[in-house]
């Protein structure tokens, strides 16, 4: 992992997610930039997205963790920019297959739709696991920037 901080950002739906894998980040030793919210208020993930992607593009964080409801609004609004990769996934196996032939960038989760475990297990994953490279996985993701 890059000595860059881990990002993390939610909507109101994942604030309490959110918060759980910050802990998780730290107890694993990752420095952590919050990019919000913070509190159960409602507000529009876009926003949220697009705050992760700019952290991204910039070079503020390597690697993001996004969290919604379902993961899916929110890893749509980060994935308009060409420097995201973000892979809505809801186990260990989706996230290593994300990281290994699609060199996810960014994790996005569903609150409403995974556990807390479930959620730190896809966590560990994402940072565990090594992009697969080598020529057929190297030109598909070059395509998706």
């Amino acid at each position: 992992m890059p000595a860059t901080p881990v990002a993390i950002a939610s909507d109101h739906a994942g604030v309490a997610l959110k918060g759980a894998l910050i802990e998780e980040l730290r107890a694993l030793g990752h420095e952590v930039l919050d990019l919000g919210t913070e509190g159960p208020g409602s507000v529009d993930y876009p926003d949220f997205g697009q705050a992760m992607a700019e952290t991204i593009a910039a070079g503020r964080a390597a690697r993001g963790v996004i969290v919604c409801g379902t993961g899916i609004g929110i890893s749509i609004a980060a994935n308009r920019h060409p420097k995201v990769r973000a892979a809505v996934c809801h186990d260990a196996t989706s996230t290593r297959l994300a990281r290994e032939h699609n060199d996810a960038n960014v994790l996005a989760l569903g609150a409403r739709l995974i556990g807390v475990e479930v959620a730190k297990e896809c966590l560990k994953t994402f940072l565990e696991t090594d992009f697969a490279g080598g020529e057929r996985h190297e030109r598909r993701v070059a395509k998706l920037g």
